[in-house]
């Protein structure tokens, strides 16, 4: 990657941070210790998430997250462009057409909306999420087609979050 397409990557970056820090309800910033993680509904429950800024079902939003170690959210899509940068751990992002990426702390991908992909927390992993429109999820089969979330965790031996506690 070029000088300037470092430099534009570092600028994206910290403004989605400047942005995050403003946090929900008019607070300022939060710290991991007193952010409130729950279960959210259809993605497995060995992963939890934490709002920081927006909200997921109706607009952009940035999410702090946490997947256990071996936790797989398997192939999927979204809408929007999803946007997440590891903080700690080491997770592995699968795409349809593409080379696996393995991204370690300050690690960063951005996942193209309506992209095929799969994500796997090789060692429990934290890791930030911007969501750049309504966040939504659909989980796929080989073929691409469609399937419930039921179905598309159970082949990956995981469960699916059924409510956000």
């Amino acid at each position: 990657m070029s000088f300037q397409g470092r430099s534009f990557l570092l600028v994206v970056i910290s403004l989605v941070f400047a942005v995050a820090a403003f946090g929900q309800m008019g607070s300022f910033g939060h710290n991991v210790a007193d952010m409130k993680f729950t279960t959210i509904p259809p993605l497995p429950t060995c992963a939890t998430g934490s709002v920081q800024n927006g909200d997921p079902s109706s607009g952009p939003s940035f999410i702090h997250a946490r997947a256990q170690s071996g936790c797989t959210i398997p192939w999927h899509w979204h809408t929007p462009n999803e946007h997440l940068v590891i903080v700690s751990g080491v997770a592995r992002i699968d795409m349809k057409d593409a080379k696996s990426v393995i991204l370690r702390p300050g690690g960063f991908a951005k996942l193209e909306s309506k992209h095929v992909h799969q994500f796997h927390c090789v060692s429990t992993c934290q890791f930030y999420v911007y969501s750049d429109m309504a966040f939504d999820l659909h989980y796929v089969d080989k073929a691409g087609t469609e399937i419930t979330p039921a179905d598309a965790l159970k082949a990956v031996k995981e469960t699916v979050a059924t409510s956000m506690k």
